[in-house]
């Protein structure tokens, strides 16, 4: 679905990979503790193209942080079905300190792939950028600004990493502090240029993984076997792809309309009361407690002893001026013998 989602073959593919918690309450497989989330839980890696914002892969995983083997077969079976349809496109993988693992980079490298990763710290490199830490304060002291930047790339490798690889250091002096923020990439570019407008464009991938959960409840992976709660995954997949479809076709709104409608007053219709049955008959009845009982109804369809009124508002519309019932007897029997729907 994402290759057949293009008119054209694109000349560039950013891929955002990241993973997110998925609580678990049962026994269900694949489920383990994760002490940073303090919780049982699954960490399924979400994929996108950072351009478009089109899902590539949602893949169900235990909760643990993934190993450099996991990261590179990931990467592996994702890419290579990219490139079986298009041979020729460029590949950039961008991701959190979580996917800077050397299988994964290695692979990368030996496969025409771009990465830009986020690297954790250590004290060699806080080591490697004190002098550019101390740089930062001293043009904050000079007046600057509340908070002042810095850059710089060089050569790092580490114990297990078999060849040196360029790292981007971010080091920033504020009323707070130092703080220092590391990246490892093969692409070329000034630091500051991949820093800030390459590997910081990262954070849109948690708000579409963020509508994956929230607006279409991706997280309900209740099933026992992993196979099924996999496969739930790629039902909410499908939905995201029709939302997706959907906002594509919808109309372009003009923003001369759109500053009219936030200019326009809003009318906030006062709260309505609890209008189902007596409480007697929402304790007796278990199964009242279902989500379509607990919507607020209008007003004019809410009372099951007065039907008549209930037609006239379906005649009149909720929304329209409150008559009398009693007073209009011949509109309301009108109403009453008009269908619904025609099945003409």
């Amino acid at each position: 679905m994402f290759c057949d989602s293009f008119d054209a073959v694109p000349r560039r593919l950013l891929l955002d990979i990241d993973d997110t918690e998925d609580a678990v309450h049962g026994g269900q497989d694949l489920a383990v503790f994760n002490a940073h989330y303090d919780s049982r839980c699954f960490l399924p890696i979400h994929i996108y193209e950072a351009t478009t914002g089109k899902p590539v892969a949602v893949i169900l995983r235990p909760g643990k942080t993934p190993d450099g083997a996991e990261v590179a077969l990931v990467l592996r079976h994702v890419i290579r079905q990219i490139r079986a349809r298009w041979p020729a496109v460029e590949i950039i993988v961008r991701g959190d300190s979580h996917y800077s693992r050397p299988e994964a980079m290695t692979w990368c490298e030996r496969n025409r792939i771009g990465y830009i990763l986020g690297l954790a710290g250590n004290p060699v490199l806080l080591r490697q950028v004190s002098p550019l830490a101390e740089d930062a304060a001293l043009g904050r002291l000079a007046g600057e600004g509340d908070k002042t930047r810095r850059y710089d790339d060089f050569r790092y490798a580490a114990k297990s990493w078999k060849v040196e690889r360029r790292v981007i250091a971010r080091v920033e002096a504020g009323p707070q502090g130092a703080d220092s923020r590391f990246v490892v990439t093969n692409l070329p570019g000034l630091p500051r240029a991949l820093y800030e407008k390459v590997y910081c464009g990262r954070g849109q991938a948690e708000n579409l993984i963020k509508a994956h959960k929230s607006h279409l409840a991706s997280g309900r992976t209740s099933c026992t076997r992993a196979t099924a709660n996999q496969f739930r995954l790629l039902l909410h997949t499908g939905a995201y792809w029709l939302l997706l479809t959907l906002r594509a076709l919808a109309p372009r709104t003009s923003p001369e309309l759109v500053e009219g409608l936030a200019r326009r007053p809003v009318r906030h219709d006062p709260s309505v009361p609890h209008q189902g049955r007596r409480a007697s008959y929402r304790n007796r009845c278990r199964h009242y407690d279902r989500s379509a009982h607990r919507l607020p109804v209008p007003g004019r369809l809410c009372c099951s002893r007065r039907p008549r009124r209930q037609v006239a508002a379906v005649a009149h519309g909720t929304a329209g001026s409150r008559t009398n019932p009693s007073a209009q007897p011949q509109t309301l029997l009108r109403a009453s013998a008009t269908p619904w729907i025609s099945l003409s």
